[in-house]
């Protein structure tokens, strides 16, 4: 009897130690949770990296013509001053009505950033791209500056496309492109001019990469296009349907892939971005959850150090519906395509 109420006795403390030893869950956190800082209004990011600093441009607002904010970690932002504070003159004989500047598109080429930004009015397809360059991102280096190049697409009502949403990209064989698009017949893509950044040839037709096919009831909304170049393949990212609805919005965010640039493009079931397919990439959260809402207009980073973000914004219920900064890591997944750490 005694040795049995010691063994007892002694399971009791061995149980207790590892009760104490065990090591307290702490809550998991993405970086979506820990962002601070100047994080709102903020639609249709782009992000990018110069030396230690990240740079994140965004459409304007107010007199603020393309939003800037910037951070030491990704992390901490803060708002700094605009790209511009009034439209160019061009754009404003181009575009009559237009008062603002829209969906920025970040890229490092030649040694100069190239910031192609949007110019239209709500709903039409009289809309322009045009570029701004600069030598560098820092606003206190000497040679900081951006400088207008003026237009680079033009889209009219005799087009059936929309020159909105602009973003870069330089292909594997060095050839330089930019897709485009919003609604109309989908998402574009053009073929630039290395040097000057605008199309390589003026009368050339570009290339239709992504679509939805309209239903009797109206239009299906496709926007926003960006590609990224992985693994032997290219990655086209679309928004589909409404953004700009606050907490109504029903923006999301899917993606597919090709081996050649101008397509086709196909999601990880094999359907077409020509015909309203891909696969879902950001999902608003959970009906439970119910806070951010409308992820999209993606953009991409590839950090110095290999890793990979997706920069997008979302509507905050939290914050009657205001459009926020969200980043989310990227891995890529045992079957070869991207999840979003969001």
């Amino acid at each position: 009897m005694r040795q049995t109420i010691i063994t007892l006795a002694s399971l009791a403390l061995l149980a207790g130690s590892a009760i104490a030893q065990a090591p307290t869950e702490q809550p998991a956190t993405t970086l979506n949770d820990r962002l601070t800082g100047d994080l709102v209004p903020t639609h249709d990011p782009v992000i990018i990296r110069e030396g230690g600093t990240y740079h994140v441009f965004s459409t304007g607002h107010g007199d603020r013509l393309i939003e800037t904010r910037t951070s030491p970690d990704l992390v901490h932002w803060t708002a700094g001053k605009p790209v511009f504070t009034a439209l160019p003159d061009w754009a404003k004989q181009a575009i009559p009505g237009s008062n603002g500047i829209w969906a920025p598109d970040i890229s490092y080429v030649n040694g100069r950033y190239r910031l192609y930004y949007s110019v239209s009015t709500f709903g039409s397809n009289r809309s322009a791209i045009g570029l701004a360059t600069s030598p560098t991102l820092d606003p206190k280096a000497k040679n900081f500056g951006w400088r207008d190049e003026g237009l680079v697409v033009m889209s009219t009502r005799e087009d059936d496309y929309n020159a909105i949403d602009p973003n870069f990209i330089i292909d594997r064989d060095g050839r330089h492109w930019l897709s485009l698009g919003s609604f109309w017949t989908g998402i574009k893509l053009f073929e630039l001019d290395p040097t000057t950044g605008k199309p390589k040839d003026a009368k050339a037709k570009p290339y239709s990469i992504a679509r939805r096919p309209a239903p009797a009831g109206g239009p299906a909304p496709v926007e926003a296009p960006f590609i990224v170049d992985h693994g032997g393949y290219y990655w086209l990212m679309v928004s589909y349907d409404y953004c700009c609805k606050g907490v109504n919005s029903t923006y999301y965010t899917v993606i597919g892939r090709s081996k050649a640039i101008t397509g086709p493009y196909l999601g990880k079931d094999g359907s077409p971005l020509m015909e309203g397919g891909g696969s879902i990439f950001l999902r608003a959260d959970l009906q439970e959850q119910q806070r951010f809402r409308g992820p999209g207009h993606a953009g991409w980073l590839h950090d110095k150090d290999g890793k990979e973000y997706v920069v997008y914004h979302a509507y905050d219920k939290q914050a009657n519906g205001a459009p926020t900064l969200r980043i989310a890591p990227v891995r890529w997944g045992a079957d070869g395509w991207p999840v979003a750490d969001y």
